[in-house]
């Protein structure tokens, strides 16, 4: 079974909106290099309609390195209810958003990396469908901006995993919900 890991980006007040604004001072080699790691574990990215239409504006645009032509060349998955077709090589999810991502979890393959916090993690934490969140905090206090699964979700206990800690600031918390140690064992 295939595992889906979030990664997002959020200050230390909580904000995730635009973090190409505030987070850029940070994006150096070790940054780059935990994110490479990531991304080596996965051969596709699902993505809310947000996120997938502002990857595909700016992704595309770039290549020549291992990370952008990979994030250019794996099959994207993405949930919306309003897209009506998707490029850059990207499929839409049916109405059933819950049942495609278990389908899709239960594919053989490398892990499904998820971009972006929003709607989607209502459902894929409710169905118990998110496997790891790789929380990025950045060294930052922002003030205002869209917080993490602000209105999105209720009380929901994760455990801590793991932890990376660059010399920039950046602490990477690695967070499972309860209960994905065990399907994480039956993979």
């Amino acid at each position: 079974m295939r595992t889906i890991i979030e990664s997002t980006f959020i200050s230390l007040d909580g904000v995730i909106g635009d973090p190409h604004e505030w987070g850029m001072p940070y994006w150096d080699e070790d940054h780059q290099g935990y994110a490479t790691q990531l991304m080596d574990r996965a051969d596709a990215l699902l993505l809310g309609r947000e996120t997938y239409e502002a990857f595909a504006e700016a992704w595309p645009q770039r290549s020549g390195d291992p990370y952008s032509d990979k994030i250019n060349a794996m099959p994207k998955h993405v949930a919306s209810r309003t897209l009506t077709e998707a490029t850059w090589n990207a499929t839409l999810l049916p109405d059933d958003v819950a049942g495609a991502v278990r389908d899709l979890r239960a594919q053989e393959g490398g892990a499904i990396l998820k971009f972006g916090t929003g709607e989607l993690d209502r459902t894929l934490l409710a169905e118990g469908l998110l496997d790891e969140l790789h929380l990025w905090v950045f060294p930052v206090i922002v003030g205002r901006g869209d917080r993490l699964m602000d209105g999105l979700v209720d009380t929901t206990h994760l455990h801590l995993r793991d932890t990376a800690v660059m010399p920039n600031g950046i602490v990477v918390h690695v967070l499972a919900p309860t209960g994905s140690d065990e399907r994480a064992g039956q993979a």
